[in-house]
């Protein structure tokens, strides 16, 4: 057997869950639960809250909804940078 096919046998990964992804931000208007993905899982396109552009499937986003009981209700899917800057916004420039 090549070394080649050994070190890949020896390697073996840890399945990760995706609430190993998720933090919690305090921003001014509460706790935020905050999990970023890779776009690899998502087979479909939304709408970011933010910039009202479409995020397309395959593109890095992020998901967040707020750290309450029944807060997971209110998930949305954000650009990253879109999230950081939402707090730029002036009123009535934001849909979320």
């Amino acid at each position: 057997m090549s070394p080649r096919r050994a070190r890949r046998k020896e390697s073996t990964r840890p399945v990760a869950f995706p609430s190993a992804t998720d933090r919690v931000e305090e921003w001014p208007d509460g706790e935020w639960k905050v999990r970023a993905l890779t776009g690899a899982s998502s087979g479909k396109n939304y709408r970011c809250p933010g910039c009202d552009q479409e995020i397309r499937s395959g593109q890095p986003h992020l998901v967040t909804w707020p750290n309450w009981t029944g807060g997971d209700e209110e998930r949305r899917h954000w650009h990253s940078v879109c999230w950081r800057k939402r707090r730029d916004r002036g009123p009535g420039r934001s849909r979320y």
